[in-house]
C-alpha cells in the first residue's frame, strides 16, 4: 500500500514544475496548486522512504527522497514570491487550464516547516508565519485565511479564530524556539485555547470573537487532535531544553 501511494504522488505531477497536479484544498474550497498541500507530499514521500529503507529496498528509498527533494526546490521556485517577501497560498486553477498566483495569508502556510519542508528559521518561513501572525490574529486566535466568509459572524472581522489554526502558530513558536525562555509564546497559545474550551474541555470548529461562544462543529476532533499533538510537542521541546 505504501509503495502505490507513493508511487502515484510521483507520477501525478506537473512534468514541467515538478509539483503535484491541481487539487482540491485543505478547505475543500478551491482547486489549485496549494502550497500545503505540497508540503504534505513531501512528507509522504519521505515517509515512504523511510518505510523502503527498513524493508532493504534502498533504491526505491532513494527515488523517494530525490523526488521529495525536488519538490522543495519546485516550491522554492514556483510558490515563494520574493517581491512580497512569504510563499503563496497556491497557483490557483483558474477554470481553462491556466494557474495564478494566489497570494492570499492562510493559516495552512504552517505546513512549510510543520512537514519538513523548511526550516522554522528560514527566512521565507520567518517572513511568511510574521504574514499569518499580523494579518489573521482576531481577538488572540488565527483565523482560517483572509476574509473567510465561512459562518463569519461579522464583516468587519477577517474571519472567525480556528482552534486548529491558532494551534498552529503555537507549533511554529514550539519548532523556532531556542529556549525555555522562547516557548513561553507558545504557552500562551495554548493557555489561550485552554480558557476559550467549554467547561466540559469540548472544542469546537470556530470561535465567535465578539461572544466568545462555540461555532459550527463541536466537539470538533480535529479541534482535539491538534490540542493533543501540539501539548506533546510542547513538553518534549520543554524537556529538551533540560
Amino acid at each position: 500500500l505504501t509503495i502505490s501511494c507513493a508511487d502515484f504522488l510521483i507520477r501525478h505531477r506537473d512534468p514541467e514544475t515538478g509539483l503535484p497536479l491541481p487539487s482540491w484544498n485543505l478547505w475543500e474550497d478551491r482547486l489549485g496548486v496549494h502550497t500545503f498541500t505540497c508540503s504534505t507530499v513531501v512528507a509522504g514521500l519521505r515517509a515512504a522512504a523511510n518505510f523502503a529503507a527498513l524493508f532493504a529496498e534502498f533504491d526505491r528509498a532513494i527515488k523517494y527522497r530525490n523526488v521529495a527533494d525536488e519538490m522543495v526546490a519546485s516550491m522554492r521556485v514556483h510558490l515563494y514570491n520574493a517581491e512580497i517577501g512569504r510563499f503563496l497560498r497556491s497557483l490557483r486553477s483558474t477554470g481553462d487550464g491556466r494557474l495564478e498566483p494566489d497570494s492570499t495569508i492562510d493559516a495552512s502556510l504552517f505546513g512549510i516547516f510543520y512537514f519538513g519542508c523548511f526550516s522554522p528559521d528560514d527566512e521565507m518561513v520567518v517572513n511568511t508565519m510574521k504574514a499569518v501572525s499580523e494579518h489573521l490574529n482576531v481577538d488572540g486566535g488565527v483565523a482560517r485565511f483572509d476574509h473567510d466568509g465561512y459562518m463569519r459572524v461579522s464583516e468587519s472581522i477577517t474571519g472567525n479564530p480556528w482552534f486548529i489554526c491558532t494551534l498552529w502558530m503555537a507549533d511554529y513558536f514550539i519548532s523556532s524556539a531556542r529556549s525555555a525562555v522562547d516557548l513561553r509564546r507558545a504557552l500562551n497559545v495554548i493557555e489561550w485555547v485552554v480558557d476559550r474550551a467549554l467547561p466540559s474541555g469540548v472544542l469546537a470548529e470556530q470561535l465567535d470573537p465578539i461572544t466568545r461562544e462555540h461555532v459550527s462543529v463541536s466537539p470538533l476532533t480535529w479541534s482535539h487532535s491538534t490540542f493533543v499533538a501540539t501539548v506533546s510537542k510542547y513538553l518534549e521541546k520543554l524537556k529538551s531544553f533540560g
